[in-house]
């Protein structure tokens, strides 16, 4: 019987593991844990700061940013707060460089848009607004990923009146 015992406690164990719904690590977070991201966190008075270990000048914005992007869609910490500022950093100075990168953000942005979290899609939408402002070139270079982004901002739009999805909403159709 013990034999019995525990084949079958063997066998659910493997079923749970099987309908685990836990979401699976994101890029950033497995660059992260083996530390191949070129930044780390700096540790001041006022907060945290990250800062970049190679001149942010000198990256690779093909691999970096659709990366960082991907980290965008994490929930905790060291994670969200790495990938929130390394997309900051990168969109603020990359200029010219971000427009040929626009097909690989889509799906990224549509990955933290689906996992239905208001802050990610909050700080998704922020993000949006800094990438289309980062250069002239990229906001044309959206406008053929619209067919994929907008149908989860139109599910959200009359969910809640005070979430962030529909202020951004309003706040487009004011221009």
């Amino acid at each position: 019987t013990i034999i019995c015992n525990t084949t079958y406690f063997l066998l659910i164990l493997v079923i749970i593991d099987r309908h685990n719904f836990s979401k699976p690590a994101t890029s950033f977070r497995m660059y992260y844990d083996r530390g191949d991201l070129p930044i780390k966190m700096e540790y001041l008075i006022g907060g945290e700061k990250i800062s970049w270990t190679v001149d942010i000048d000198k990256l690779d914005y093909t691999l970096y940013l659709p990366l960082f992007f991907d980290g965008l869609s994490e929930t905790q910490h060291p994670y969200k707060t790495f990938a929130r500022q390394g997309v900051q950093d990168l969109l603020s100075n990359g200029g010219d460089k971000i427009f040929p990168i626009i097909p690989q953000l889509i799906i990224p942005i549509k990955n933290a848009l689906n996992t239905k979290n208001i802050e990610v899609m909050c700080t998704i939408m922020k993000v949006i607004q800094q990438l289309v402002t980062a250069s002239d070139l990229v906001g044309p270079a959206m406008v053929p990923f619209y067919r994929q982004l907008l149908p989860v901002f139109n599910a959200y739009k009359t969910r809640n009146s005070k979430s962030c999805v529909s202020v951004f909403i309003l706040a487009q159709k004011k221009y």
